[in-house]
């Protein structure tokens, strides 16, 4: 029955997204503008209720118009070294000329835990990830700098962790980067004193425009918190909410935040965070209203 009502579901909004969906193909030279892909967590609630497979992940992207993706671990979290699997994926993803960006990482332990055995123990659940990423053709696993203890202790740990991480990843051609995603790693100049810490080319950021908040009542205002994270940044996540620094919400100046992103010299992917899958067309036309106005 799940595996009927998917299909059902696929073949109907198959149908209308691609009724509705067109490519962005930009006018002139196109080296020089943002790219859009999506993330898989935009699709979360659909795959969680079985109405998505992860297996259709690419075909829903191309579906809509984008051709590039961002997967999410949790939703193939038993298939890391599963050849087969990653083999299918890879080959439906190519045979819809979709590219597959990244792997967004969760539930693997933190890399800055204050204890050495477990913080090894995250570095380690995290290789096969890395393996993974490079089997499909990606650039980067995002990862989380989860720790504890002071602004000090914790700037040492979670770099202590990526430094070994990216030391392995840095063997495969690939990028270990790192989310604001609660926590210390939502303060900006936090997660920069990390990344600096570290000092590789292979470390580096996933600026999400709407996670700027540390805790109940405390946050990093988004627009200075992208313009810090874009040194380093890999890639981007586009959210249409955004936090000032006084734990309030607004909706995101979409404008303004991609003149921010394209001031660092950033030409690469934006990825679609926001809307849900209902709101998928909406979204990416929004977003690509918003490349066109600031690339003009």
């Amino acid at each position: 029955m799940i595996k009927s009502n998917r299909r059902r579901f696929l073949v109907q909004s198959g149908i209308t997204a691609f009724a509705l969906a067109k490519p962005f193909v930009a006018a002139g030279d196109t080296t020089s503008r943002l790219k859009i892909s999506l993330a898989q967590w935009t699709l979360n609630k659909e795959i969680r209720e079985g109405m998505i497979d992860n297996l259709d992940f690419a075909k829903v992207a191309s579906d809509h118009g984008i051709e590039a993706v961002e997967y999410v671990n949790q939703f193939f979290m038993d298939k890391a070294t599963d050849t087969n699997y990653l083999r299918d994926m890879k080959q439906r993803a190519a045979d819809l000329g979709v590219k597959s960006l990244l792997i967004m990482c969760d539930r693997e332990g933190n890399i800055g835990d204050p204890d050495s055995a477990r913080r090894s123990k995250t570095v380690d659940n995290h290789r096969k990830w890395i393996d993974a990423a490079k089997f499909l053709g990606c650039h980067s696993i995002r990862v989380n700098a989860a720790s504890s203890g002071t602004w000090e202790q914790q700037v040492a740990l979670a770099a202590d962790g990526l430094a070994r991480l990216t030391e392995f990843s840095a063997e495969q051609n690939l990028n270990v980067i790192v989310e604001n995603h609660g926590g210390l790693s939502s303060n900006a100049d936090w997660l920069a004193e990390v990344i600096a810490k570290v000092d590789h080319e292979r470390c580096g950021t996933l600026p999400d425009f709407g996670n700027f908040r540390i805790k109940d009542g405390e946050t990093y205002d988004s627009y200075r918190g992208v313009k810090k994270l874009m040194k380093w940044a890999k890639g981007v996540s586009v959210k249409d909410v955004v936090w000032d620094d006084k734990a309030g919400q607004s909706p995101l100046d979409f404008e303004r935040m991609l003149r921010i992103v394209l001031d660092a010299g950033f030409t690469g992917y934006c990825g679609i965070e926001f809307g849900g899958f209902e709101g998928l067309r909406r979204s990416r036309e929004r977003l690509e209203r918003a490349i066109e106005n600031v690339s003009t």
